[in-house]
């Protein structure tokens, strides 16, 4: 029997709850190393597994969980979610929506199975500039050169009371340019400010670049954590969201966030 694949409207379902869909680029992704399965406990999980890894060939599977709803299982593969039925006739693409919270589901799971720890992460390969009192905080994966960067840059700029550290992570194969202005910004005194300067005057530090710098680190760090898209934000509690978040959902997370990190004592 061959699978039947039914992909949901995600436009449509958005437009339905009032979401405004976040905007990246996302570089073209290398085929993935292969990756361990978690454990899968029950038996028709175990049988779910099997199916989907027959009908589905190259698919990896990561883990295997039963949801609320309509008797469907979440799949969690390389970099999404897809939901099965028991019998493995039906596969579903897109995200589910809590019509009565507008939660995206979907969205809000994939955050939690793949968050990061924010602590562990490599600060000295980025540089932070701090509004305020800096009391909240987030790390970005940003490209010199990318549109939507750009974007989050002004939004970023009506933030009070945040430490931004910045990683500076191009894109090669879409802006071959960016990871000289990266290591131009990275080897200026205030690379703060020589980042500000590049996306609001359009103006790099007047260096070679030339002095020891973690641009190679950071791709090489991006690719462990499955990042291919610019900007990619990572909040407190290590959710991993990328776009060029409005304000107004920028605010929403950071206070989710500090608030699920302090209560798991991070």
């Amino acid at each position: 029997m061959n699978i039947r694949y039914l992909a949901m409207t995600c436009a449509a379902c958005a437009a339905l709850v009032g979401a405004v869909p976040a905007v990246a680029q996302t570089a073209a992704k290398p085929a993935s190393p292969p990756v361990k399965a978690a454990a899968v406990s029950t038996p028709e999980a175990l049988a779910i597994r099997k199916l989907v890894e027959q009908r589905i060939p190259g698919m990896e599977v990561r883990a295997i969980t039963k949801t609320d709803f309509a008797g469907l299982y979440e799949v969690l593969v390389d970099d999404r979610i897809v939901y099965v039925d028991p019998g493995v006739n039906f596969l579903f693409m897109g995200s589910v929506y809590d019509l009565a919270s507008k939660q995206n589901l979907t969205e809000d799971r994939f955050r939690k199975l793949n968050r990061i720890a924010f602590d562990g992460l490599p600060f000295e390969q980025s540089f932070k500039r701090v509004r305020g009192d800096g009391s909240r905080r987030i790390a970005m994966f940003s490209d010199a050169d990318c549109p939507f960067c750009a974007r989050i840059e002004k939004e970023l700029s009506g933030m009070t009371n945040v430490t931004i550290y910045t990683f500076p992570f191009p894109i090669d194969s879409l802006h071959p340019g960016a990871a000289q202005k990266s290591r131009q910004i990275w080897c200026a005194a205030d690379r703060g400010k020589a980042w500000d300067d590049w996306f609001e005057r359009q103006k790099l530090p007047d260096n070679k670049g030339d002095c020891p710098n973690p641009v190679a680190a950071n791709q090489q760090l991006g690719d462990k954590l499955h990042i291919s898209a610019t900007p990619t934000l990572v909040f407190a509690d290590g959710s991993v969201v990328p776009g060029a978040l409005p304000l107004a959902q920028l605010e929403q997370m950071l206070a989710k966030a500090e608030t699920e990190a302090k209560s798991a004592g991070k």
